[in-house]
C-alpha cells in the first residue's frame, strides 16, 4: 500500500491504534530498563562478577544505540509494518534468551539483542506521525510519547514486583509474553507503509550526515532533548540511592516512588495539543526551567526529608522533559514524509547518547558529594539549556 494510498484510507489513526502504539512503545523501551535493580541477582545466577554487575544494563542499551542508527532509519526504505513486526517477533526470542540464560556469555548476547530489536519502538513514534493529519499531529505523538515515559518510569518498580514473588527469569518471560500480544494486535490494526524511498541502505545511512548538515533546527532540538535526558537519567540513577541511603526507603518504597514520579507522562497529551497551537517556544523555555528548578529544589526536599515535596518536584521535573520531547517531536516530523525515519533516527541516537552520559554522571555526583550535588548539577544543565537555547534563537 503506498503513502498515497495510507493518506486517503486514514486521514487520521483511530484512537485503537494510538493506543496500542502507546503500549508497545512503552512496553518496548521497558526492556532496557528491566534489568536495572535486579543487577544483584542476575549476576549470582549467570556468573557476572560484581564489578561488573553494571553492565548487565550497559550492554542492552548499547545494543539499542546502535539500533538507533543502524535500524530505524530502515523506516525510510522498508515497508513499516513488516519491519516492525519482524524487530517484535525478535525481541520475543531474545527475550527468552535472556530469561534462559545460564552463562554470562549468552546473557550478554540476549540482552545486546533485546536492545537492538527493542528500537521498533522508535519505527512506530514517525508512522503514526505519517498517519496525524498536520493539526493534530502534536496531540497524536504526545499520546504515544506518553506511553514510552510511563514505560521508562513504570519498568524498574515492576521488575522489583514481579521479581519479588518469581524471581527475575519471570520479568523477562513476562515481557516476552506481552511482545506477542503487541504483536498479535499490531498484525491485525496497523496499516502497511511502503516509503516512497527509492535508495538503497547505504545511501539511506550516508544521507543522515546531510540531513543532520542541513536540518539547523534538527541539531538544535536533539541537542536540547539530548541535554533534557542527560539529566533525566541522572536524577533516575541516583534517586533510588538518595531514598535508601536519606530516606530510609525500602525496594519496594523506592517502587512505590517510581510508579508516582510516572505521573510526569500525563504532561505529554497536553503538552501535544498546546505544540499543535503554536506555543513551542513558550513550552520549550518553560520545560528547561522547570527542569533546573525542580531538580535543583529536590536537594533542599531531600535534606528536609519532606517526602511529599519530593515526589511533587519528580513529577514536575518528569513533565519537563516529556513536555520538551514532544515539542521537538512535532517540530523533526515536519520534515518531508520520506526522511522522518531517518531524522528519527538522528535526534533519537543523540538522545540516547545524552541519557548514557546522565547514567554516569549520576553516580560520579553522588558519589562525590550526595545528593545536593546530584540536584545540583541537574540545576546547572537547566541554566545550560536557557543559554544555548536563547543563543540559537538569536542566531535562528
Amino acid at each position: 500500500m503506498s503513502t498515497r494510498t495510507i493518506e486517503k484510507v486514514a486521514k487520521e489513526p483511530s484512537s485503537a491504534l494510538v493506543t496500542v502504539f502507546a503500549i508497545a512503545t512503552g512496553a518496548l523501551v521497558a526492556n532496557l530498563y528491566y534489568a536495572q535493580p535486579l543487577i544483584a541477582s542476575i549476576g549470582q545466577e549467570v556468573g557476572i562478577k560484581p564489578d561488573l554487575a553494571g553492565s548487565v544494563v550497559s550492554v542492552t542499551q548499547i545494543g539499542y544505540g546502535v539500533g538507533l542508527f543502524l535500524l530505524v532509519s530502515l523506516a525510510d526504505l522498508v515497508e513499516n509494518k513488516r519491519l516492525a513486526l519482524t524487530l517484535l517477533a525478535l525481541t520475543v526470542i531474545s527475550l527468552v534468551g535472556v530469561a534462559t540464560s545460564e552463562s554470562t556469555t549468552l546473557f550478554f548476547m540476549a540482552s545486546f539483542l533485546v536492545g537492538l530489536c527493542s528500537t521498533s519502538a522508535q519505527i512506530l513514534v514517525p508512522f503514526i506521525a505519517h498517519l496525524a493529519p498536520e493539526a493534530r499531529r502534536g496531540r497524536i505523538v504526545g499520546n504515544v510519547m506518553a506511553g514510552v515515559l510511563t514505560g521508562i518510569m513504570l519498568a524498574r518498580p515492576v521488575a522489583l514486583f514481579i521479581a519479588a514473588d518469581f524471581g527475575w527469569r519471570a520479568v523477562f518471560w513476562c515481557s516476552a509474553v506481552l511482545m506477542m500480544g503487541i504483536g498479535a494486535t499490531l498484525v491485525r490494526l496497523m496499516p502497511k507503509h511502503q516509503p516512497p524511498s527509492g535508495k538503497h541502505y547505504f545511501q539511506i545511512l550516508r544521507s543522515m550526515i546531510g540531513l543532520f548538515r542541513d536540518m539547523p533546527i534538527l541539531r538544535r532540538r536533539a541537542l536540547y532533548q539530548a541535554l533534557m535526558f542527560t539529566a533525566f537519567n541522572m536524577y533516575w540513577t541516583a534517586a533510588p540511592l538518595m531514598l535508601s541511603d536519606q530516606m530510609g526507603m525500602s525496594q519496594q518504597g523506592i517502587a512505590l516512588f517510581a510508579l508516582a514520579g510516572a505521573g510526569g507522562a500525563l504532561a505529554a497529551p497536553v503538552a501535544g495539543r498546546l505544540a499543535d497551537r503554536g506555543y513551542t517556544r513558550m513550552m520549550t523555555l518553560g520545560a528547561m526551567l522547570g527542569l533546573g528548578v525542580a531538580c535543583y529544589a529536590t536537594g533542599w526536599a531531600a535534606d528536609a526529608h519532606w517526602l511529599v515535596a519530593l515526589v511533587v518536584l519528580t513529577v514536575i521535573f518528569d513533565a519537563a522533559i516529556q513536555t520538551n520531547q514532544i515539542t521537538s517531536q512535532r517540530i523533526i516530523f515536519s520534515a518531508p514524509q520520506e526522511t522522518r525515519g531517518r531524522v528519527n533516527a538522528i535526534y533519537m541516537t543523540m538522545n540516547f547518547i545524552g541519557g548514557a552520559i546522565g547514567s554516569v554522571l549520576g553516580t560520579m555526583t553522588y558519589h562525590a558529594g550526595g545528593w545536593s550535588l546530584t540536584a545540583a548539577t541537574g540545576g546547572i544543565t537547566g541554566i545550560l539549556l536557557l543559554a544555548i537555547f536563547a543563543l540559537k534563537e538569536h542566531e535562528s
